[in-house]
């Protein structure tokens, strides 16, 4: 079960329920995969509709990182994702909003 007070979001890998969070360490590491300059261009360029699913899968990979899931973050390339693209960019926006907007604000 997730927590969305912590900022988690869950995804279903390969059949299994995964807690996936962005931590501080997660977003610094995305911002450089990234190539954006801060936190506000990268929450904007997301906001704006301008990412790939590329972006999606780096953010992905971070969200599994920052919530030391069991899996590694590379066998998402290759993954079956429950409810497939679309769902993997709704968490993916889902992970970029909780971690920047408290809960029922």
């Amino acid at each position: 079960m997730t927590n969305p007070w912590r900022g988690e979001v869950e995804l279903v890998i390969e059949g299994r329920p995964h807690s996936l969070r962005l931590t501080l360490g997660a977003l610094a590491g995305l911002e450089a995969e990234l190539s954006e300059p801060s936190l506000v261009a990268l929450v904007e360029r997301f906001e704006q509709g301008r990412f790939s699913s590329a972006d999606v899968l780096a953010l992905l990979k971070a969200g599994v990182r920052g919530g030391q899931c069991d899996i590694d973050p590379a066998a998402l390339d290759h993954a079956d994702i429950e409810g497939g693209p679309m769902a993997a960019a709704r968490v993916a926006a889902q992970l970029i909003a909780r971690a920047f907007v408290v809960p029922g604000a």
